[in-house]
């Protein structure tokens, strides 16, 4: 260390100087002994300071070299003080900040990062900055101080030089203690160099050993030797010789460590294994070896199967052969049971393996094998070893080639396994159908949720294995893309090479367009189609023709066990596992696989087998899932390829427009024309009550069915008006049939006079007429209106009564007709209810019947499009403004229907009562003895009014009910006291007690049927001709004009008939003087009458 602290120097000779750190006297540094740290404090405070005044020697002055201490007198003759150094400024700069100047010494609590020696150090420089700080200056001269301090007089300094002496030994204390702190430090270091210093020295010997032995050795070299020239020409040809031997050996060791590396699945590693070999087989110097020409003809014909194996296992993970490839494309199937691992979410949110894939694809090295792992383990990576190995080899474009000629075969062989999959998923379904085509096929509306869930499970299990298929050939096209780029064959946008997905997509589209024909079409009988129909033409005993579609055996029939067999087997994997190693071993076929392909042969010749009965209504289950495919593979398609991703749908156009609307018009027409010609299409539904709380028409019923089957159908297709078109056209066609069947109904069966052709009671109940504008307004009114609008009807159906009267023919009676207007009725009402809920303006609504510009009809009809609709989803019709318009007038015509069939119901029984009443009441009244039965004829209108009410209120709703029925009794009590008073001409009083018994007993009837029916015109007629002709005129001069009833029914000549009446017996009297007497009397009543009415 060259500095001390506190800022002094140690002298290097002296006779207090030290060595290595350590001082030669006892004591240690400075000759100064370390056990006293603790000494008194010195009066610093107290003590006299030198005068600032004082002058200090100048800094000019040569001084005395040795700083501090280097003047001797002072020294004791025991113990040399050594010399001190003056420090430097920045040497007291650090011992300022360390000391914390300004406190005092016996005050300052020492650091706690210092030990016992620093501490003692500290206080000694605190002190000296406090009492000898001029001492520090850089302008202080030690020989002007230490005259100073021999200097005794008043200006000196010999009174403080005790104090000196005793902080010069306080400082060589402090410092013996640091050295004898730090010693071992000291001694490290001095040992750490002696190291370095002889590493050095012994690495200058082994320098100097080296440059003498490379000196002799280019001495040696330069000197000539001829017999060398001929050693080495031998060394070299038996180099040669050897070099030969070494590849003879390699080459034995090729085939072992090729079939290895087949085995293992390493491709790249065995392709360049044998390349290698094929190269070193291939040198001059071994074409001479004929011990070789087996081993060369095996790597020869090696390389060929080689090529197919990498062919073969392609195409195993391109087709999802491998059972590696299992979990892969049941992530996209909706219908398979998820495992470990295996997760389902929305295509929307659901993260492909394929984009982690492409993402991390880096072909601008070529791929080198990885032996910490299984090749297979990923799909995606073992598709690019083989393609980087079949590129390695050449054998690229006949890579390419091959898939694109196997690419039908394969597809085909997919579609089948998926059918084979699916029937044995759904055993029972299938014996079910296969039952079904024995028999006559018939066309169901009804939702089958069995055909629903074959069919779903078929196309979610089709299109999940297309999808990873898909993505198979992104992943090779992908690749080849890469290596093209790489390679630099040629342009990777031209290049036949990446022409691979447009064949793959018309496959696809094929395929998709196959199966909705299969599935759809029904000009064919089901069975014959699949290839497994028989034959119901021809003679009971003629010889059934042999379906040639069918084979007549399968090797998947024969007994694999055997034992014949087996070694067959045996013998021929031998053969091939020793001329074609790694063929056998490692392309096993599993036996799933094995069964599926050879049960492909059941289905027909043309066409894959059908599970199902193909039906028009099969389209709602087919298409979902097929659009749901549609849009996941734009996800998969490059951008590098020729497809438009924009007309993936165009095709799906096509077949609905050219071929599904057209079947889908036929089904239609052909079920509804079923559900209109039905024997029991307009009878009563005996499972009513499952669909209202009426009894309807069981073809209501019917229809309503299909149009909801169709509704759910076409939710699950594009929104295009034409088909909602065509139900909308049914709904229409099925309200004519209703109309023209009540019209059928009401026909008379030969027309009036008048030309009517239809009974009265609906003749009077259509609509812009009198009377049925009025009944429209009385089923409408409140009760405040309702007896002004129940008065008008009577008048009006009155006048029309005597205008024309009513038969027979303009009433219904029979109950099986009422029962059909009633079912009538709450058919329409149920129906029209129904419709209504099925109207939904879509917003997805388009037309394919109207143009539209570009592209914006198929991003119209195909960018909405759902997936398959849920169970307890709402059934509607999806329409725009316009259809909803038409289905909006059809509504309308059910509802007016059900209107004319309310309103004739109301009307037929009042002119039933009308007629009744007509044809019962007489002219004569004049019984010989009393009667206790009523007439027959009300005895029978009695009975009709009761069953009448019967049939309305069974079919009919309470409120509806009450309308039919609103307003009888007034009719009935005015018609028939119109009756009474019009026709009435003799009446006695037997007569009036039968009258009476008459109304009392229809009204009794009529309080069963109406609520608070009364017949009190009729009633009050003959019970004032039982109070005889005083009473009739006590009830006029009592009540005056209207006779005290408000309908003014009992005008002025009413009462004067009926005062004649009361005078009939005596004016027919045989005595001539009691006939004029009571001549005279009426007369003069009458005068009465006429007086008090006025």
């Amino acid at each position: 260390m060259s500095r001390e602290p506190g800022g002094f120097r140690s002298r290097t000779n002296g006779s207090g100087g030290y060595t290595n750190g350590y001082s030669s006297r006892e004591g240690g540094y400075g000759g100064f002994g370390a056990g006293e740290d603790d000494y008194p404090r010195r009066p610093s405070a107290e003590r006299p300071r030198p005068s600032a005044e004082r002058q200090r020697p100048s800094a000019d002055r040569p001084r005395r070299p040795g700083g501090y201490g280097g003047y001797g007198g002072f020294a004791q003759e025991e113990e040399e003080a050594p010399q001190e150094q003056r420090p430097t400024s920045l040497e007291r700069s650090r011992a300022n900040r360390r000391s914390g100047e300004g406190r005092p010494r016996s005050g300052g609590s020492p650091n706690k990062n210092y030990g016992p020696a620093s501490h003692q150090m500290e206080e000694v420089l605190k002190y000296i900055r406090q009492n000898w700080d001029f001492m520090t200056s850089e302008n202080c001269v030690p020989v002007e101080v230490a005259l100073k301090l021999m200097d005794s007089s008043s200006l000196g300094l010999a009174g403080q030089y005790p104090t000196f002496k005793q902080t010069h030994q306080d400082m060589q204390r402090a410092l013996k203690a640091i050295v004898n702190e730090h010693h071992q430090g000291f001694n490290s270091s001095i040992g750490t160099f002696h190291k370095i210093q002889s590493s050095l020295q012994s690495s200058q010997t082994r320098v100097r050993t080296l440059k003498d032995s490379l000196t002799q050795a280019k001495a040696h070299l330069s000197t000539t030797k001829p017999e060398l020239k001929e050693f080495a020409t031998s060394s070299q040809n038996y180099d040669e010789m050897i070099q030969v031997l070494n590849i003879i050996e390699q080459l034995q060791l090729v085939p072992d460590k090729l079939e290895a590396r087949i085995s293992e699945k390493r491709f790249l590693t065995a392709v360049d294994i044998l390349q290698d070999a094929l190269r070193m087989i291939r040198r001059s110097e071994m074409e001479k070896i004929g011990a070789l020409s087996e081993l060369r003809t095996y790597l020869s014909n090696q390389e060929h199967s080689l090529t197919d194996i990498l062919l073969e296992e392609l195409h195993n993970h391109l087709y999802l052969k491998s059972p590696y490839c299992e979990d892969r494309w049941k992530v996209y199937a909706q219908n398979q049971p998820k495992g470990e691992g295996v997760e389902r979410g929305q295509a929307s949110a659901r993260a492909r393996r394929l984009y982690e894939f492409l993402s991390d694809l880096d072909t601008s090295e070529p791929m080198v094998d990885d032996s910490q792992r299984n090749p297979e383990a990923d799909t995606f990576e073992y598709i690019r070893l083989i393609v980087e190995a079949l590129n390695k080899m050449n054998r690229l474009d006949i890579a390419v080639d091959t898939i694109h000629e196997r690419l039908p075969v394969e597809l085909y062989r997919v579609v089948e396994k998926s059918n084979n999959e699916v029937a044995q998923r759904h055993p029972s379904i299938m014996r079910a159908y296969a039952a079904r085509k024995e028999g006559k096929r018939s066309v169901a509306a009804e939702s089958d949720e069995l055909r629903s869930g074959v069919l779903t499970d078929l196309l979610w299990t089709l299109y999940a294995r297309f999808e990873a298929i898909a993505e198979s050939h992104r992943v090779v096209y992908d690749v080849v893309v890469g290596i093209v780029r790489r390679d630099g064959i040629r342009d990777s946008s031209s290049n036949p090479l990446t022409r691979g997905f447009k064949e793959l997509w018309k496959l696809f589209q094929n395929e998709i367009r196959s199966l909705l024909h299969d599935y759809l079409a029904t000009d064919s009988d089901f069975g014959g189609r699949s290839g497994q129909g028989k034959s119901t033409g021809g003679s009971l005993y003629s010889r059934a023709p042999r379906d040639r579609n069918k084979r007549m055996f399968k090797l998947s029939d024969m007994d694999t066990k055997a034992t014949e067999l087996a070694e067959e087997r045996d013998s021929l994997e031998f053969i091939l596992k020793s001329s074609v190693p790694g063929l056998v071993s490692d392309a096993k076929i599993p036996e799933e696989v094995t069964n599926n392909t050879s049960s492909n042969l059941d289905g027909s010749a043309t066409g894959h087998r059908l599970l199902v009965e193909p039906s028009v209504f099969n389209m709602g289950i087919l298409l979902p899932p097929s659009l749901d495919f549609l849009n996941r593979l734009k996800e998969v398609v490059p951008s590098g390829s020729d497809i438009v991703i924009s007309t993936l749908h165009s095709f799906l156009d096509d077949f609905l427009v050219n071929v599904f609307l057209p079947q889908l018009d036929d089904t239609l027409n052909e079920l509804s024309d079923k559900t209109f010609v039905e024997l029991d299409a307009f009878q009563e539904d005996p499972q009513w009550s499952h669909h209202s709380k009426k009894p309807i028409f069981r073809g209501t019923v019917k229809f309503f069915t299909l149009i909801t089957a169709f509704c759910k159908m076409l939710d699950n297709l594009p929104h295009d008006q034409a088909f909602s078109q065509l139900i909308i056209t049914q709904m229409k066609t099925y309200g004519d049939k209703c109309v023209g069947n009540f019209k059928a109904i009401m026909a008379r069966a030969q027309p009036k006079e008048s030309g009517d052709l239809l009974k009265a009671c609906a003749a009077y109940a259509e609509f812009e007429t009198e009377i049925g504008d009025t009944l429209g307004e009385l089923f409408e009114a409140d009760k405040e209106r309702t007896a002004e609008l129940i008065d008008r009807e009577i008048k009006l159906l009155l006048a029309e009564a005597e205008k024309s009267p009513i038969d027979q023919h303009d009433i219904i009676q029979d109950k099986k007709t009422i029962q059909t207007l009633c079912l009538l009725y709450t058919s329409m009402k149920w129906l029209a209810t129904k419709v209504v809920q099925l109207r939904h303006i879509s917003n997805r609504a388009t037309d394919s019947s109207k143009p539209q510009i570009g592209n914006q009809r198929h991003n119209r009809r195909w960018t909405f499009v759902a997936e398959s609709r849920t169970e307890g989803t709402a059934v509607y019709l999806p329409l725009n403004q316009e259809t909803a318009g038409q289905l909006d007038m059809v509504v309308d015509t059910y509802r007016k229907l059900a209107t004319l069939v309310h309103r004739t119901l109301h009307t037929n029984i009042r002119l039933t009562a009308m007629h009744s009443l007509s044809s019962s009441i007489k002219t004569t009244y004049t019984p010989d003895s009393p009667l206790s039965d009523p007439d027959p004829a009300i005895q029978a209108l009695t009975t009709t009014l009761t069953a009448y009410e019967a049939e309305l209120s069974s079919y009919l709703p309470p409120t509806q009910f009450h309308k039919v029925l609103l307003g009888l009794a007034q009719l009935v009590d005015t018609h028939l006291l119109t009756l009474c008073t019009s026709r009435i001409k003799a009446l006695n009083s037997d007569g009036c007690r039968l009258m009476q018994l008459n109304i009392l007993v229809l009204q009794q009837n009529l309080k069963n049927i109406v609520e608070e029916a009364e017949l009190r015109d009729s009633a009050l007629f003959f019970e004032l001709f039982s109070g005889g002709a005083d009473a009739v005129v006590k009830r006029a001069k009592e009540c005056g004009k209207g006779y005290g009833v408000g309908n003014g029914l009992f005008t002025e000549g009413v009462v004067k008939g009926l005062l004649r009446l009361t005078y009939g017996e005596r004016l027919r009297n045989e005595r001539r003087e009691v006939g004029v007497a009571a001549q005279r009397d009426l007369e003069a009543k009458e005068l009465e009458i006429s007086e008090y009415m006025y």
